[in-house]
């Protein structure tokens, strides 16, 4: 058997952080937007964590910029998803079985 040679990775990532971040907020949105169980848990984590990320800090201006233009409509997907489920189960929220 031979012997490998040593793979050189560069600097770079394959993908930058901030791409990947846009991605799991997108696809939580899609998630939200299927009604799937934890679905707004998802996005408001993931939402959370593309504001704390190094990628979305104020010197990057075009992931803040989105950011910025993404999180009201988020924020909005995940109220009008808790509303629908508090009007789908009343019974549910308030008095548990």
């Amino acid at each position: 058997m031979t012997p490998r040679k040593a793979v050189v990775r560069s600097n770079k990532p394959c993908r930058n952080q901030g791409g990947q971040l846009k991605d799991e907020v997108y696809r939580q949105m899609f998630r939200l937007e299927e009604s799937r169980p934890g679905a707004e848990m998802g996005l408001a984590l993931a939402l959370v964590r593309a504001w704390l990320a190094d990628d979305f800090k104020p010197e990057s201006g075009e992931e803040r910029d989105w950011l910025k233009k993404v999180s009201p409509i988020c924020l909005q997907m995940i109220e009008t998803a808790l509303k629908a489920d508090t009007i789908a189960f009343p019974c549910a929220q308030r008095n548990p079985c």
